[in-house]
């Protein structure tokens, strides 16, 4: 007799609840997209990582969340095997040419876009996936404001303020004066009515506002000759100090390309276009083949816009570069070199060049001059972190000095790291 029923002598109900339980957590365990899933990074390094890759070379075609040039992303790990994502990342051509029906499908989706090939490692589009992993399980959620209206509150003054409380102070002086000027008045009615005044008060106290002895008089002649001077003079040092200054220089360009259509709207990374940024002294003008990158996807007359687009189609079948005008110029004395700032001093671009993602004509923002730049030295943190370079610096400075080290800590004001 058997002590320990078998699974045969159960009822029937209960060997079904547990064949089936034991199929889902087989399916479960056997599952690519389930361990895929849990297989992909969560380390916030890796992510970050992801983030910047994702930023300068996926962001100009793909969201997470919604379809752009290319479809969204979110869950792309639960669509397809890594081993699927990698090959199709490196080159997608070679997968669509090998007969694979979602390849095909996707390339015929969305208009046959050529998706560039990439020279990304399998850990680097690991951190890829982790990050859009990262954003599909963590979507970023719109700031609300403490009043939980959801719109945002502007800090300090509104500029369209500034102009009212002014006049608000000049009309207040002007009451002042008025309410000063009749007081004068109702005192020397009342002292004039005194008849104990001697002659020297009664003289001070009836006297009248002459307009010709004040414009005859020399010292008040002077004065007045004075103020003029000094504001011609400094109007005129006004003048020498913003010769070269560009600030506010907005040339019409050969074509109207918006930054805030691109850079804003579908938030493009200014990596992504102006490749040098990061590798060499200019961040170069994007040529049409970038643009193509994009827009070989957009059917030429169906777009807004299209007399616009026309020119860089145009530009290509002529072979005719684009006439760019160039909007930042600093004289040929001074050295600026961009990857030293973005790349060692991780300098965000807006920092220089403001908020380009609002501009539809890109425009000088900053004044660009010696003592603009001098002031950036003087105020701005070294970036010592993570980079030994600045170890022993560091070491050195903290012995001396309590404060983070700045960039003329390190010889940021030699004349020399600029003009040469």
């Amino acid at each position: 007799m058997k002590l320990i029923p078998t699974l045969e002598s159960r009822p029937n109900y209960i060997q079904s609840i547990v064949a089936l339980f034991s199929f889902l957590i087989a399916l479960a365990i056997t599952s690519p997209a389930w361990s895929q899933a849990n297989d992909i990074p969560t380390d916030p390094d890796i992510i970050s990582s992801g983030e910047n890759l994702f930023r300068q070379n996926c962001a100009a075609c793909h969201r997470v969340d919604q379809n752009l040039i290319g479809p969204a992303l979110q869950n792309v790990y639960d669509r397809r095997d890594m081993a699927w994502i990698m090959a199709f990342v490196k080159n997608s051509q070679k997968v669509i040419a090998s007969g694979d029906e979602y390849a095909v499908s996707l390339y015929d989706e969305y208009n046959k876009t050529v998706m560039t090939s990439f020279d990304f490692t399998d850990d680097e589009i690991l951190s890829i996936v982790a990050y859009v992993k990262d954003q599909t399980d963590n979507p970023p959620q719109a700031a609300v404001a403490a009043d939980g209206t959801g719109q945002t509150q502007e800090q300090g003054v509104p500029a369209k303020y500034l102009n009212i409380i002014f006049i608000g102070l000049v009309t207040t002086l002007v009451l002042l004066l008025i309410v000063l000027v009749m007081i004068v008045s109702v005192l020397q009615k009342y002292l004039g009515q005194k008849a104990d005044l001697e002659s020297d008060d009664r003289e001070i106290v009836e006297q009248r506002f002459d307009l010709m002895a004040l414009l005859q008089n020399k010292a008040f002649l002077g004065m007045i000759a004075f103020v003029i001077t000094a504001f011609a003079f400094k109007g005129i040092i006004d003048q020498l100090y913003n010769i070269g200054v560009q600030q506010g220089y907005a040339p019409k360009q050969p074509i109207a390309f918006s930054h805030k259509v691109h850079a804003g709207q579908f938030e493009i990374d200014c990596n992504y276009c102006h490749t040098g940024v990061t590798k060499s002294k200019n961040a170069n003008i994007p040529s049409p083949n970038i643009c193509m990158n994009c827009h070989s996807g957009i059917t030429k007359g169906t777009n807004t816009g299209t007399t616009e687009i026309e020119k860089i189609y145009s530009a290509i079948d002529n072979n005719k570069p684009i006439e760019w005008i160039r909007v930042h110029n600093l004289p040929d004395l001074a050295y600026f070199n961009h990857s030293q700032h973005v790349v060692v001093g991780k300098v965000e671009c807006k920092t220089c060049h403001g908020p380009i993602e609002e501009m539809d004509v890109v425009e000088q923002y900053s004044k660009l001059t010696m003592g603009w730049c001098i002031e950036c030295h003087r105020t701005t943190d070294v970036k010592t972190r993570d980079n030994a370079y600045y170890d022993e610096l560091v070491k050195l400075h903290d012995k001396v000095n309590s404060e983070p080290m700045k960039v003329e800590d390190i010889g940021g004001l030699e004349c020399a790291k600029c003009h040469y």
